[in-house]
């Protein structure tokens, strides 16, 4: 039986249809927003997973191009690998869905999200995020939501609930807030410098709105849920705990930890795990859960010196930031490079410019951006963390990271008309711990500046965590948080932007969400290391952009035709266009809109071949002066190409200041000569000089 339940949000219908469809998965609702329509399913498996010590929850967000009224390209005609913005959406529903599964579940947990249908103005992503949420609270999977998502614009200051398509291309902030009933768990945020308590007024409208959802949720949980299933808790024994204790007491686990140097406290960690092993060897039963339980050890340890000692394990401040340092020209014939490092968390980072049609190319569902002009690339090696495996190509993780960074950087960067080049950044890590997302930030403006891509003004990102206890004003805020404390804390809050505001934020926390005094505490905290890193570290390496781009990257220069002419410049099957850049060795890129980039790295050919271009497009002019090529010869005198498709004749008496007996006397077949026209008669046939030009 279909059940059917719906509610206003932001002027349009949201729908959720409970039993209609698949009905053999734990939970399954399908969603509609508009025209928008999503399948979202939650299942479970029936064991817990052997041999883990993690949550194996799977999130996917599968993009249908028949949900556009799209073939997909390519031989095959069927949807390949995820698109980078399936991955994305699949990682911010992702985020504040886990902290909510019980922390000692090893069942194997999908959430499937199948795009049905777009209508542009209801954000498929969103509508995605409110169905696993309602698909995973209706099903037996044990869960502790619900939760609710809103994205907020905003327009000439004025903040909006779930912008529609066109209010996103004019929007100065995209904003994707998820909250539980009482606090915030997940913030996603692109800005274009929006001031921090701007940020957090739109933060706090999206909670209002979440609230509002909510209640319309738990209607459907009331008449829908399953009751939640009994599952096998895999917590680590409260026997082995105390054992463990008693042989490693805490006074030991905290000398271990305590250090700013990373391979110093693992290897103190393993020799802890060695004399465990050594201890339960006659407990097989126990042994497999050792590093599961020294981790649980550490992360108690490591909470308690923070909350209660309020010492750090490398022994800084609680609002200190690690060593920093800043370098550019790291590297000899690239483009643009910076190096950017933060305790043992280092980042190199290259720019290349190339020109406009090396764009990336889009195929997804999003009917506005088809392409992009900036491209931000992450990699994290395993040598940066010093461990071996085999390069797979990038996760999740690293194109979530390269993501993260290249929507920090957008709002800085020049326009089109400003600066016509495509730009690529590639983020390469090399060295981890902690915040490599907000570090590759800053190298990358480094690296961005270095190479004369003459951005607005300089980004840095920078990221906070959280310690808490018992109640809601029992916490820690930690500036510039390495991976021990990421790992066992409870927040990783990044922000990145200029001295006038933020570009991007992405939190992620292992909580059931934070309350409106540490989200601004946070931010504020962010707000002085990013000022500091900006002033202190980066302004004294590289203050502006370069006013030139190095001389090992393609030179571009822009002219603009009508674009009825377009087609004389490319001339039949391209054979106008294509001799052009043969004689000239260019590259030539033609818009519809008539805009011409011509890109090289010879300057004086660039500049021939828009003389060239110039030559057909514009009209033939009386008293100029023209440089063409001998094209024909006859006896009363030689034509001149002015351009493809323009040609003139010199008489026999124009061809030289003296008599001229034979025309083959001045000039052969192929030259290139100076000529000025004389004339153009009514029959519009051009009439030139060579002796009129002067010399």
């Amino acid at each position: 039986m279909t059940k059917q339940y719906s509610m206003e949000l932001a002027g349009r219908t949201l729908l959720v249809e409970v039993g209609r469809v698949a009905a053999q998965a734990n939970g399954a609702v399908l969603m509609h927003y508009g025209d928008t329509v999503i399948l979202s399913t939650a299942t479970a498996s029936e064991k817990p997973r052997e041999g883990i010590d993690f949550f194996p929850l799977s999130v996917e967000y599968e993009e249908k191009l028949y949900s556009v009224g799209k073939i997909p390209g390519g031989y095959l005609k069927r949807e390949g690998k995820a698109s980078e913005n399936a991955v994305l959406a699949a990682r911010v529903i992702d985020r504040p869905m886990r902290p909510l599964f019980p922390k000692d579940y090893r069942n194997d947990v999908t959430l499937d999200n199948l795009v049905l249908s777009v209508d542009p103005d209801c954000s498929p992503e969103l509508t995605a995020m409110l169905g696993s949420a309602i698909a995973t609270s209706i099903s037996d999977i044990p869960f502790d939501g619900p939760i609710a998502a809103t994205m907020i614009g905003m327009i000439d200051g004025k903040l909006i609930v779930n912008p529609t398509s066109d209010q996103k291309q004019v929007s100065d902030l995209a904003l994707t807030v998820a909250s539980t009933r009482d606090k915030v768990i997940m913030i996603e945020a692109g800005a274009k410098e929006v001031p921090e308590d701007k940020m957090i007024e739109a933060i706090f409208l999206a909670h209002e709105v979440n609230g509002t959802i909510i209640s319309f949720i738990d209607t459907i949980i009331a008449e829908c849920a399953k009751p939640k299933h009994d599952y096998i808790s895999c917590a680590v024994p409260d026997e082995l705990v105390q054992q463990m204790e008693s042989i490693v007491p805490p006074s030991e686990m905290e000398e271990a930890v305590f250090t700013d140097e990373k391979q110093t406290r693992e290897a103190n960690i393993r020799a802890i795990k060695e004399r465990l092993e050594e201890a339960f060897a006659d407990k097989e039963d126990w042994l497999e859960l050792i590093d599961d339980a020294v981790y649980q050890y550490q992360k108690r340890t490591v909470r308690k010196m923070i909350l209660v000692d309020h010492k750090r394990p490398d022994g800084r401040e609680i609002t200190q930031i690690r060593p920093l340092s800043a370098e550019v020209d790291c590297l000899p014939r690239v483009h643009g490079s910076g190096l950017f490092k933060r305790g043992q968390t280092q980042v190199m980072t290259i720019t290349t410019l190339g020109a406009l049609s090396e764009a990336q190319r889009l195929d997804g569902i999003d009917l506005h951006e088809t392409s992009k002009r900036y491209i931000h690339h992450y990699n994290f090696p395993s040598y940066s963390v010093g461990e071996t495996k085999p390069s797979r190509g990038p996760g999740r993780r690293e194109i979530g990271h390269g993501a993260l960074a290249e929507r920090a950087l957008l709002p800085v960067l020049p326009s089109e008309d400003e600066f016509p080049y495509t730009i690529r950044t590639v983020s390469e890590i090399m060295e981890s711990n902690g915040s490599t997302s907000q570090g590759s930030i800053c190298a990358s403006s480094l690296s961005l500046m270095a190479a004369g891509v003459p951005i607005k003004k300089a980004v840095a990102g920078i990221s906070v965590g959280l310690v808490t206890g018992a109640t809601d004003d029992d916490y820690i805020i930690l500036t510039d948080i390495q991976g021990l404390e990421d790992f066992f804390g409870d927040m990783d809050f990044k922000v990145a932007g200029t001295h006038d505001g933020i570009t991007a934020i992405q939190m992620d926390i292992k909580i059931h969400g934070l309350t409106r005094e540490i989200i601004e505490k946070a931010i504020a905290r962010t707000k002085e290391a990013r000022t500091y890193i900006l002033d202190e570290v980066m302004a004294p390496v590289i203050s502006e952009p370069r006013p030139e781009v190095s001389k090992y990257a393609p030179k571009i220069i822009q002219t603009q035709i009508d674009p009825e002419q377009i087609g004389e410049v490319v001339g039949q099957k391209g054979k106008t266009i294509n001799g052009i850049i043969e004689e000239t060795g260019v590259k030539i890129d033609i818009e519809e809109t008539g805009r011409v980039s011509v890109c090289g790295q010879d300057m004086e050919m660039l500049q021939k071949a828009v003389r060239i271009i110039r030559s057909i497009v514009d009209p033939i002019e009386v008293g100029r002066i023209y440089e063409g090529k001998v094209v024909r010869i006859l006896n009363f005198g030689a034509f001149v190409e002015l351009a493809p498709g323009k040609d003139g004749m010199v008489h026999i008496s124009k061809l030289a200041k003296k008599r001229v007996a034979k025309v083959e006397d001045v000039v052969q077949i192929g030259d290139v000569v100076k000529v000025k026209v004389t004339e153009i008669d009514r029959m519009g046939r051009v009439n030139l000089s060579m002796k009129d030009v002067e010399e």
